[in-house]
């Protein structure tokens, strides 16, 4: 924006200015306006001070990522929609859907191609193991409560920690082990006193969290050249829609034809198609809100805000669900937050001291 200026003429003709003073000399040029001024165009961005445009960024990151849980787990435990394969699989539909828009028409960012064979297989493989993580997860609502799965999620960091030792061989400092103590005793206490404990979810819920630590170490592995590095939104363009015809194979064998029975209940229940449009939504929100809070805060934040959320949504759904829990079972999820808080702080002065 260009300051009002005022300029004085010179080098004028002075037998025309004997009897002109400093003032008249003196021109006022007015501020050039904005484009948007110009335009008449306001977009919702430039309304909001910075600090409030990010303070509803993570409003909605917390809501987006609570709902999507509580969603899923009305869904799979309350409804009676019995089918986790086929609902991770309209995720994943979603999300390519969403993300063509964002990327093609919106242009959130930059698209970005897929450059060999070699980098699709890579993207295809830890496709995969996404699709493993997050099936597991959504089973694994059907059997436990989300209170008691958000605290065996937040074991990811003992799991991300084992994996890099056994692939990469990275040994990490003894302070960050150490810290990986509290996480694991927490989980043993959450879990012996667990009102509704029920072995098969426990199991796929670690198969689901043993997961998503695995991806991202293998991702860290396969993307390491700077070409084949995707963004976040371009990654989950083409991740997603491979995920979905993964997913298409075990939900037809194992779940039947649930798009024909999904159909048909709809016919008496109309309500079903909203849920899972609206369920769906949430799905893709929760990978928008990410990128857009570590755009305008940090990955350290977001890393920070998961701690926060997990228990968020446990709490939301102890209130929603009324599902019992013991003083036991708290406090050891507590630990376990606060082991994740110790692990991610050793992690960062382990970093420090390395550079």
């Amino acid at each position: 924006m260009v300051e009002a200026q005022k300029w004085t003429r010179r080098m004028s003709n002075p037998r025309l200015d004997t009897a002109a003073t400093a003032d008249d000399h003196v021109l006022d040029i007015p501020t050039t306006p904005t484009s948007e001024v110009r335009n008449g165009i306001y977009t919702f961005g430039s309304l909001l001070t910075p600090n409030l445009l990010t303070a509803l960024i993570i409003a909605s990151w917390f809501m987006s990522n609570t709902g999507v849980l509580l969603l899923n787990k009305f869904l799979l435990s309350f409804y009676g929609y019995r089918y986790p394969i086929f609902l991770t699989m309209l995720h994943m539909l979603s999300c390519a859907s969403y993300s063509y828009i964002a990327i093609n028409f919106l242009e959130i960012v930059p698209k970005q191609h897929i450059l060999s064979k070699k980098q699709f297989f890579k993207i295809f493989a830890l496709c995969a193991i996404f699709c493993f993580s997050v099936v597991c997860g959504n089973t694994s609502l059907r059997y436990i409560p989300v209170s008691f799965n958000q605290a065996i999620g937040a074991t990811t960091p003992f799991f991300t920690a084992i994996f890099a030792f056994i692939i990469t061989c990275k040994m990490e400092s003894v302070k960050v082990y150490f810290a990986l103590l509290p996480v694991v005793f927490g989980i043993v206490l959450a879990t012996n006193s667990e009102p509704l404990f029920n072995l098969f979810g426990f199991l796929v819920c670690i198969g689901s969290t043993a997961a998503r630590a695995l991806k991202s170490v293998v991702q860290g592995i396969l993307l390491t050249n700077e070409a084949e590095k995707l963004h976040s939104m371009n990654f989950l363009l083409y991740m997603a829609p491979m995920a979905a015809l993964i997913l298409l194979p075990f939900s037809l064998y194992n779940e039947g034809n649930v798009a024909r029975i999904t159909l048909e209940k709809a016919k008496t229940d109309s309500f079903i198609i909203l849920l899972l449009i609206g369920n769906a939504t949430v799905a893709y929100l929760v990978n928008l809100t990410n990128f857009l809070v570590t755009k305008h805060t940090s990955a350290l934040t977001l890393q920070v805000l998961g701690n926060a959320k997990a228990a968020l949504a446990a709490f939301v759904s102890v209130m929603v669900f009324r599902n019992p829990v013991t003083m036991t079972g708290v406090t050891g999820f507590a630990v376990t937050i606060m082991g994740i808080v110790l692990y991610s702080e050793a992690k960062k002065r382990s970093k420090i001291t390395t550079y």
